[in-house]
């Protein structure tokens, strides 16, 4: 006798993907998802707008440097002044003054620090890399902007002392005030502290924008 037997049949093997599944691929096939690429995108665009302030910083720090060592360097006048009566000639020189000197050497050493850090960052930026190519590169330059911050405000303070001594005169014994007859000299002289104190101040804030890089 022949039986006949009805089996059910299998079910389809296929499940259709639910909505969520098929929304986070049409993201990812076009580029849509929200999260990883605007984190990208974000992280380009700081590490340009670092690297363009970074450049423009060591621009203005060379060119601050250089003012005030031109400026020092020309310093000098001829003149006379009267004391007691007597007419006494008097000839000024920036290189008469240690302080003065001082000065100009640690804005030279700051020139060629800005000048340095000037050409390798544009090298690097050019090529599209980032500024520093370490951390303990960067913790070298930031060392660098330290020292250079420092020696800078300590040669621009001598020189204050200097050229305040010479407005001013002393008291006991009495001098005059020596700028009154050299106030070319003492102009120029101001001019060169001035853009140092500046530069000690570009220094600074060269010093924080590396601390920034290294806390990213």
């Amino acid at each position: 006798m022949m039986t006949i037997d009805l089996k059910t049949p299998p079910e389809a093997a296929i499940q259709l993907p639910d909505q969520t599944t098929t929304k986070v691929a049409a993201e990812a096939e076009t580029g849509t998802m929200s999260g990883p690429l605007v984190s990208l995108t974000s992280a380009k665009k700081f590490s340009r707008n670092y690297d363009a302030m970074h450049i423009v910083l060591r621009l203005v720090s060379l060119s601050a440097s250089l003012i005030s060592v031109a400026v020092m360097t020309t310093a000098k006048e001829k003149s006379t002044i009267s004391i007691y009566g007597f007419d006494l000639s008097l000839h000024s020189k920036w290189s008469f003054s240690g302080s003065f000197e001082y000065l100009v050497v640690i804005s030279s050493l700051v020139a060629v620090h800005s000048l340095l850090q000037l050409v390798m960052t544009s090298s690097r930026t050019l090529r599209k890399k980032s500024i520093f190519s370490s951390r303990n590169h960067a913790w070298i330059i930031f060392a660098g902007d330290q020292v250079f911050a420092y020696a800078m405000m300590s040669a621009g303070s001598a020189a204050t002392g200097v050229t305040n001594l010479n407005r001013t005169g002393i008291k006991h014994p009495t001098l005059p005030n020596f700028c009154k007859p050299l106030h070319s000299f003492c102009d120029r002289v101001g001019v060169s502290i001035a853009f140092a104190f500046f530069n000690c101040f570009l220094l600074a804030i060269s010093a924080v924008l590396d601390v920034v890089w290294l806390a990213n």
